[in-house]
């Protein structure tokens, strides 16, 4: 596993979490980075990505406002501050490594992703 992530838990609705991923310096410099999640039944869902130099972001519809995805290339992370969680985002997140794209088929390396799960 080349990517770590961290920073799943229990949070209640209303609730913040900030998940980071860890990975090696080669990785970092080079790729975009994104977040993608999966809930119980259902597909892979894209939630985030960030360009690799300049840090120009997306964000899916159903996170923007309340997720925010960020990275800091000197420590090989890439952070998704996640506010005002709601049930709906309980879920597998994983962390990816590839181009900046809200496809799942454009990221090269995987994390093996952290356990969220919203509620009271």
């Amino acid at each position: 596993v080349q990517l770590q992530a961290s920073g799943g838990g229990l949070v209640q609705p209303g609730g913040s979490l900030r998940l980071s991923c860890v990975g090696p310096g080669y990785i970092f410099s080079r790729y975009s980075m994104g977040w993608f999640r999966q809930a119980p039944g259902k597909e892979r869902e894209f939630v985030a990505a960030i360009a690799q130099s300049l840090g120009g972001t997306i964000h899916a519809d159903s996170v923007r406002g309340r997720f925010r995805i960020s990275r800091d290339n000197a420590k090989n992370t890439v952070y998704l501050q996640m506010n005002n969680l709601k049930s709906e985002d309980t879920a597998v997140y994983y962390c990816a490594a590839g181009d900046r794209s809200s496809l799942a088929e454009n990221y090269e390396y995987w994390g093996q992703g952290t356990q969220v799960t919203v509620s009271s």
